[in-house]
């Protein structure tokens, strides 16, 4: 298995803090691949008996998840100083609007997300299009620990240990034509089971819609994530296959992506037909450029409260500026 953190995160050796704190007990190894992998590692610890999964219902793994999934040395991180988001308020502090408004209607509701089976629609212009069961889709790729910056455009912000594999990967598994230059995400239509999709007072047109840019969508950081903190993902958040685009607002990280479009002209994503001056194409993290009703300039780290309110500075995209090169030449005040 390939584990790679990348230097843009920052999350470094020097700085990693107790193993215990944030390792799951969940046997996620399964075969002879893994067991070996696992004997050249240090031991595990249980993350329930620390009480730091208290109160979290684990989310049942697909068969492809556990078989996919070799071993991975989890370890609570700092990046540029800031610790890992614990795992309850990673997945209790979530805006998902197929369920619900509030921050803690995903995790309130979604448990009855039918996420097995699962097939993503693959099509525009690729050489193999087609509707894949999601073990097909995940199955050529080793996956890998991304340790990211989820920073969100309401300016709060957490670090999350995702499991999964590079979009471009993904891209280059369905042969893009010559014609490709945009990519088209959408996201699971259940009325029966999202009850944000059959409220009335919903903003959005069903179905949720992200895209890239072709050459933001091939960029070493952009990632398909199946897993976080050493499980599978979690209904509420995007459960079973999500997009994890880290130098951008967390909008653009759409979630329970079922298909995903090559297509020749920018698509109308979700809110940018909502809120054009708001809400850009491009969603890039800019401190300089402030929402028109708050300002980007700092963000609020969960956990955080009254008394430890937690802000810190925010980044160009995000700190990861090995991206810059994507916008060269572009007015990001204009193309926000």
């Amino acid at each position: 298995m390939l584990i790679r953190v990348p230097s843009s995160s920052r999350a470094l050796e020097s700085e990693v803090t107790p193993e215990s704190v944030y390792l799951s007990r969940r046997k996620l190894m399964q075969g002879s691949l893994a067991l070996a992998a696992m004997a050249a590692l240090p031991g595990w610890a249980s993350a329930e008996s620390q009480g730091v999964y208290a109160d979290v219902e684990p989310t049942k793994a697909p068969g492809w998840f556990d078989e996919k999934l070799s071993a991975t040395r989890w370890q609570a991180m700092t990046v540029d100083g800031e610790s890992i988001t614990p795992f309850r308020d990673a997945t209790h502090y979530n805006n998902f609007y197929e369920f619900g408004t509030g921050k803690g209607d995903p995790a309130a509701r979604a448990g009855s997300l039918q996420v097995e089976p699962w097939t993503v629609t693959v099509d525009g212009e690729v050489g193999k299009p087609g509707r894949y069961v999601i073990e097909d889709l995940v199955k050529p790729h080793a996956f890998e620990e991304r340790i990211y910056r989820l920073r969100c455009v309401e300016a709060w912000s957490m670090v999350i240990p995702w499991l999964g594999f590079p979009l471009a990967d993904l891209l280059r598994q369905v042969e893009p034509t010559s014609s490709a230059r945009y990519v088209r995400f959408e996201t699971l239509v259940d009325h029966e089971h999202m009850p944000g999709q059959r409220s009335g007072f919903s903003l959005i047109d069903w179905p949720y819609v992200e895209g890239l840019r072709m050459d933001e969508a091939m960029h070493p950081l952009a990632f398909m994530a199946v897993g976080m903190y050493g499980r599978v993902l979690p209904h509420q958040n995007g459960a079973p296959l999500r997009l994890v685009v880290p130098w951008k607002y967390g909008f653009k990280s759409i979630k329970s992506i079922v298909r995903i479009s090559l297509v020749a002209d920018a698509p109308a994503t979700t809110w940018e037909r909502i809120a054009p001056n708001e809400y850009g194409f491009y969603a890039n993290v800019n401190p300089q450029v402030d929402h028109p009703r708050w300002s980007q300039a700092t963000e609020r780290r969960l956990p955080s409260g009254l008394f430890s309110p937690n802000v810190i500075d925010t980044r160009m995209f995000n700190g990861y500026d090995e991206v810059a090169e994507l916008y060269a030449g572009m007015d990001l005040a204009r193309y926000y």
